[in-house]
């Protein structure tokens, strides 16, 4: 609940201005800002520091977001190993349909997994910085956040006693199934969900990329995608039913589905490698409005979700969290209230827009596999459309680039 809560037996508590909880990118990136600008903080994360660092996620940054971390002194390592993609190509009916957005817009996307990021990102923060940080934290309990006078408790994986933290204000960024979204008061939090009625079997293979840059394939059997993380590892996706069980799916069976959906004139044979990641995502987005509950301000997954139709999510996570770590900081240091303000319809309205996208994405990815005759006839004609028209390929860059975002 929301409300106040008993601290009883805890040792003295202690007091920093914000208490993050969560270790992902939104996390991160507050508390890498908030100690930039000499503002205290704690990061509360329930897993150990290892475990962050290696998580798989995902791994396309849109290039407004890598100047916003560029800009906060946290991109060093991505500019220089990240890959740099400027066309993605759609692969339909046997043919290839490349799409130069790069040539279109002079922008590109940067490819760089997440779990090198938050790598990034928590060694800055904890060792460069001096950010304070407690992996392992169990049992977070948030308290009187109604109030001028928050605080956060969990318990110690050290000592198993339950500590406090005062602080002024609670950033939850602790994803879809954390305890700041558990909390939300049911008479205030709006929360829009959109379940698209699909799965996809997200893979990552022990093999080199087989293209130069993103392949969709659009094919009756359900939708493949061919994702580049690293010049060894490979991410691939495969539309399957959802709940799907991933042993359904052995070596031979995901690699001739893959073969077969993403199999196009010209287009040498994927290269094939072992499998190292298997899970079934059921495809779904969710928008909570507002994004602030008294003194908790929501960021990332916690906020909104994006199925990974559009590669948004991180986006978006870091988006909220370059408003939100720059409005805690212009509160703090100078009393301006502004940012924290507008915090919330700001991003709103950006999740909206992204989550728009993806519906439209979603429907050209999956209107071939349908059943449905007329989903796969609009599909043909959305795709034609894409490369007859010069200002529809303007409007789909403009979305698959996120480049009416601005920080």
């Amino acid at each position: 609940m929301i409300s106040a809560a008993s601290h009883a037996d805890s040792p003295a508590p202690q007091r920093f201005p914000v208490v993050i909880v969560g270790a992902g990118p939104a996390g991160l990136t507050i508390g890498n800002i908030l100690r930039a600008a000499s503002v205290d903080c704690v990061v509360l994360e329930t897993g150990t520091r290892e475990f962050i660092e290696r998580r798989p996620r995902a791994g396309v940054i849109e290039e407004w977001a890598v100047r916003g971390l560029e800009r906060r002194g946290l991109a060093a390592n991505l500019l220089e190993r990240a890959q740099l993609h400027t066309e993605c190509e759609f692969r339909f009916a046997g043919e290839r349909f490349r799409f130069s957005y790069g040539e279109l817009t002079g922008r590109h996307h940067f490819v760089y997994p997440q779990p090198l990021l938050v790598t990034d990102l928590v060694r800055e923060y904890a060792d460069v910085r001096g950010g304070a940080v407690r992996f392992g934290v169990r049992d977070v309990e948030l308290h009187d956040l109604d109030s001028d006078r928050p605080s956060v408790s969990y318990l110690c994986p050290d000592t198993g006693g339950r500590q406090v933290l005062h602080c002024d204000f609670v950033a939850g960024c602790d994803g879809a199934r954390g305890v700041t979204r558990a909390v939300l008061p049911p008479d205030r939090a709006r929360i829009a969900r959109h379940d698209y009625g699909i799965g996809w079997l997200a893979l990552l293979a022990e093999a080199p990329q087989s293209a130069d840059c993103v392949l969709f394939g659009l094919h009756p059997g359900g939708f493949a995608g061919h994702m580049a993380r690293s010049p060894e590892i490979t991410r691939y996706y495969l539309q399957c039913p959802p709940g799907d069980d991933p042993e359904n799916w052995s070596h031979d069976r995901v690699w001739s589905e893959l073969q077969s959906r993403l199999g196009a004139a010209g287009a040498p044979p994927l290269t094939e490698g072992r499998l190292i990641e298997k899970r079934v995502l059921d495809m779904h987005n969710y928008v909570v409005e507002p994004m602030v509950f008294g003194r908790l301000f929501l960021a990332g997954d916690a906020a909104h979700l994006t199925a990974p139709i559009a590669a948004k999510g991180m986006n978006l996570a870091l988006h909220d969290a370059f408003l939100l770590g720059d409005a805690l900081v212009a509160h703090l240091t100078k009393g301006d209230d502004s940012g924290l303000d507008g915090y919330s319809a700001t991003c709103v309205n950006r999740a909206w827009d992204y989550a728009e996208f993806s519906q439209w994405l979603s429907e050209v990815y999956h209107g071939t596999s349908s059943g449905d005759p007329y989903r796969a006839g609009t599909t043909r004609a959305r795709l034609h459309r894409l490369f007859d028209s010069r200002l529809a390929a303007a409007s789909f860059a403009e979305g698959y680039l996120g480049l009416n975002t601005t920080d």
